[in-house]
């Protein structure tokens, strides 16, 4: 069994606190990785790497304050405190998450590792917005594989509380796919452009595609700057796009009239409420 720090496997980080990954279950008992635990360890790191120079931008001002949405069992988190708040004893990360029995583990695990500056909260994104449980100052939120409208309700948490930086990881979002398969003869019938969602296949990727899309028009029209990249190579997931965006303070009014323009053209003028705000 490994227990000297230096003993650790070598797609382990320096430092890394080897009980915590224990717990996490990405290291066995006996300290290895197997295959599927050193593909999701490679994906924080990857993402580490983006979020750690927006926390130290951040912390040379104040103490940083980071929420994670859709936190599941709070790998990212985790793995960020050990990284950068611990080393620095700065920083705060609050978990959200609507599993209570997850919110629980992670609440103990915390404790258990003195992780003193992580606190979490049993409530969906879309409530988090308005919660007390939430502090009213946040400087970046990350959204890694929040399923469905998670990731949007990130997004208008995140907007609401005028974050310095977003960072997200988007998963499925089945809303403008669902749109597009409805109003599929109507669209047809009036522009060659619905050809993109004509076939079954097709209707699904374009509407993740289309979500993406009107995520970012959205943010650069709360003025952001918005880069959009992979998190890690198409052969780990599929689930790959990355979204970073930094607060400017810079509107951008031909963004918001873009996503005007494609909701009206593609037919989703019912879902302008969720991306034009």
């Amino acid at each position: 069994m490994i227990n000297d720090p230096a003993e650790l496997p070598p797609d382990v980080r320096p430092g890394q606190s080897a009980e915590l990954l224990k717990e996490l279950h990405i290291l066995t008992r006996d300290g290895r990785l197997n295959q599927d635990s050193r593909r999701k360890l490679k994906q924080v790191y990857h993402l580490y790497q983006f979020i750690e120079p927006l926390l130290a931008e951040v912390a040379q001002q104040h103490d940083p304050v980071l929420v994670d949405h859709g936190a599941g069992k709070s790998y990212l988190g985790f793995i960020l405190y050990d990284l950068f708040c611990k080393p620095r004893q700065c920083g705060t990360i609050f978990g959200v998450e609507t599993r209570a029995e997850l919110v629980e583990r992670s609440v103990a695990l915390a404790a258990r590792l003195g992780f003193e500056r992580m606190a979490f909260a049993a409530v969906s994104v879309d409530d988090a917005i308005g919660s007390p449980l939430l502090p009213a100052q946040v400087d970046l939120v990350t959204a890694l594989h929040a399923c469905n409208t998670a990731t949007d309700d990130a997004i208008r948490f995140a907007l609401d509380r005028k974050v310095s930086h977003i960072v997200l990881v988007p998963c499925c979002q089945a809303e403008v796919a669902a749109t597009l398969r409805q109003r599929k003869a109507v669209a047809l019938g009036a522009s060659p452009l619905a050809e993109l969602w004509r076939h079954p296949l097709h209707t699904r990727e374009i509407g993740s595609h289309l979500t993406n899309v009107l995520r970012c028009l959205l943010l650069e029209s709360h003025g952001y700057k918005v880069n959009v990249t992979e998190l890690v190579g198409w052969e780990h997931s599929l689930k790959n796009e990355l979204i970073i965006a930094s607060r400017t303070g810079g509107r951008k009014a031909s963004s918001r009239q873009r996503a005007e323009w494609l909701l009206r053209e593609c037919g989703l003028e019912s879902l302008a409420p969720r991306f034009l705000y």
